[in-house]
């Protein structure tokens, strides 16, 4: 998956492509630790180790450059989830897999969340692209479970919203509030809830 195809500036060299990236990662510490009205492009460029008239040749405002980093950090968490739930024998182990990568990613990139709900209001079409693109690989993914046998048949658009929200306010309770609890048990505990619901089991009392 190309990280920067949403971009409208793609570089075409490699060296290009490497200061874009540059670029990128400095706008996500910017702004994950300033928020969008106080970061600014001299902080990006300044942490990036890039001139600023480098950064105009890729993006035209600190707007344009904080769309494209919501696309940016998206595509960087579907990626990482993908590579680490490739193989995965079947739909609940991908589930629980997926869960342990996205706490991964959250606890490395603490600064999405305050990108992402900042996006809602500096960038909103991002921000809802971000979510319904999740979703909509999400929902394909459980489709695609159910006809081979692996889950029951449902409503699997609203699954997807419902497991993606447990997902992200995992991510806040156990990434940006606290790291302390291991990341497989709870991507084991919540693979559980997914799998057995809440109600009571033969064994209960």
């Amino acid at each position: 998956m190309n990280q920067v195809s949403t971009l409208n500036k793609i570089p075409k060299t490699a060296r290009g492509k490497r200061t874009l990236e540059k670029i990128l990662q400095a706008a996500e510490i910017e702004f994950g630790e300033k928020g969008f009205h106080d970061a600014s492009v001299s902080g990006i460029t300044y942490r990036a180790g890039v001139a600023l008239g480098t950064f105009y040749n890729y993006f035209e405002s600190k707007e344009e450059i904080f769309t494209a980093l919501v696309s940016y950090m998206s595509q960087r968490t579907r990626l990482w989830i993908a590579e680490r739930i490739a193989g995965a024998p079947d739909r609940m182990t991908a589930e629980r897999k997926g869960l342990e990568a996205y706490i991964e990613f959250a606890r490395q990139h603490k600064g999405i969340y305050r990108i992402i709900t900042e996006a809602e209001f500096v960038a909103n079409e991002a921000y809802r692209e971000h979510y319904t693109s999740f979703a909509k690989a999400y929902q394909h993914n459980l489709s695609k479970a159910a006809d081979h046998g692996e889950i029951r048949e449902g409503d699997y658009e609203m699954w997807s919203w419902a497991i993606m929200g447990m997902a992200v306010t995992l991510g806040i309770r156990y990434a940006e509030w606290d790291e302390n609890t291991p990341v497989a048990a709870i991507a084991e505990s919540v693979a559980d809830l997914i799998a057995n619901g809440i109600r009571p089991g033969k064994n209960s009392v």
